[in-house]
């Protein structure tokens, strides 16, 4: 039993891609970033290429992908569904954007405005993604007020490792940039920090005896409901052991925090390509500890239907 490696890489990939595509929308719109071809080229391309793998990993978690189309209906009550419709609507401002960008070498005028409409839609689905975790209430881990801007900071965070190194490789490395990956990458150690924390102070109020209105004794399962695993035991009922959680976490806090902060305060000191090296080797590492991060916030998460299981 494991947490679906698909989703995993669905929030980490569209997370880091959504956050890179809302600052250069917003950067380059005004005038922050040069209008370079090649740079806007290798800008958008990693922004939409991360979304789209991201997107597709998704869909791929899907037992009938091919009903996918489905979900679509269901925006009135599913953030599942308003999600996948942020999603694809912020392709066309992005689109437009990038156009303006990379074929007609500007980023003015309605290019900009193509760039800020990209911006505020990558901000929407990433609150989207975050409501479809926080708004389950069967699971205490995800139901809380740190979700949501968990997946916001963290967003602003890879997104702004992704910018740095970007500029850096192409010369055209800002301090100003360089300083907001810094302080992003802080922020979002100090919040899951504090995530953490709270989750392991929780008491779940529920237990087989409220989940099933029966008093007068303690109710215990003497048999599974069904014969089989279902998705929810695999997903959210793994059951991790606390040594390597804590293993995990420590790992995650050099991967994702320790590790990409070191590196970005090297390359305040160093000369390019120094610089530009150290930030992308800050990029790397904060994907791959975000990966185990995602993975850890799956597998912690506890579903109150293992009540049933005798959990």
């Amino acid at each position: 039993m494991h947490p679906a490696f698909s989703v995993v890489f669905f929030t980490t990939a569209t997370g880091a891609g959504y956050g890179l595509l809302a600052l250069l929308g917003v950067l380059a719109g005004q005038g922050f970033i040069p209008p370079d071809f090649w740079l806007g080229l290798t800008g958008m391309g990693l922004a939409l290429g991360l979304i789209s793998a991201g997107l597709l990993s998704s869909a791929g978690h899907l037992g009938r992908p091919e009903r996918a189309w489905r979900a679509f209906s269901q925006w009135r009550s599913s953030w599942l569904s308003r999600e996948g419709i942020a999603s694809v609507a912020t392709f066309v401002p992005a689109g437009l954007f990038g156009i303006g960008w990379v074929v007609l070498g500007r980023t003015s005028g309605w290019v900009a405005v193509a760039g800020l409409l990209a911006a505020i839609g990558a901000v929407a689905t990433v609150c989207t993604t975050g409501m479809i975790y926080a708004s389950l209430k069967p699971i205490a881990q995800w139901h809380s007020r740190f979700t949501l801007p968990a997946y916001l900071i963290f967003a602003t965070m890879t997104g702004s490792v992704l910018l740095n190194a970007l500029l850096q490789g192409f010369g055209v490395g800002s301090a100003a940039v360089l300083a907001c990956a810094l302080l992003a990458t802080f922020a979002g150690w100090g919040w899951k920090l504090v995530t953490w924390r709270y989750n392991d102070r929780l008491e779940i109020p529920t237990t087989a005896n409220t989940a099933t209105g029966l008093a007068g004794g303690t109710v215990r399962s003497i048999e599974w409901p069904h014969t089989e695993e279902n998705y929810l035991l695999k997903e959210m009922g793994f059951r991790i052991a606390r040594k390597h959680s804590a293993k995990l976490r420590q790992f995650t806090q050099v991967l994702a925090f320790a590790l990409p902060a070191l590196l970005l305060l090297a390359a305040f000191a160093l000369p390019w390509p120094y610089a530009a090296a150290s930030s992308m080797l800050a990029a790397i590492a904060q994907l791959a500890g975000m990966l185990v991060e995602r993975w850890l916030f799956f597998a912690e998460a506890k579903h109150t239907v293992t009540l049933y299981y005798g959990r």
